[in-house]
């Protein structure tokens, strides 16, 4: 058996110290990502949930303020199909000629 000097009793060598450092590093980052996930997945199902609420506000909202069924007898009947076809033939659906038919057609003309 060779002699080589006296061992440190209870002190790593560099090797193991790089080795600890390393592992010490690569758990705080696994934690850290861990944590980070964690919390971005909560914010992440928070926000869908205020989405989710806003959006059935607005449609609460929305059904509130629904404009009231038009009358079906009187002028307000024929004024108001004068006007749907006056924006069709704006949108470009209906050309004059077809706009002019539909309107003389409203007014028994």
């Amino acid at each position: 058996m060779v002699f080589r000097g006296p061992r440190r009793a209870g002190r790593p060598g560099l090797l193991g110290v790089v080795a600890r450092t390393a592992v010490i590093t690569g758990t705080a980052r696994a934690t850290s990502n861990a944590m980070n996930r964690h919390a971005a997945n909560k914010d992440a199902d928070e926000q869908a949930r205020a989405d989710q609420a806003a959006q059935q506000a607005y449609a609460e909202q929305q059904a509130a303020q629904a404009p009231p069924a038009p009358a079906s007898a009187g002028g307000d009947d024929l004024v108001s199909r004068i006007q749907e076809l006056a924006r069709m033939k704006d949108a470009g659906i209906l050309t004059d000629e077809e706009f002019a038919a539909a309107k003389a057609k409203l007014l028994g003309s």
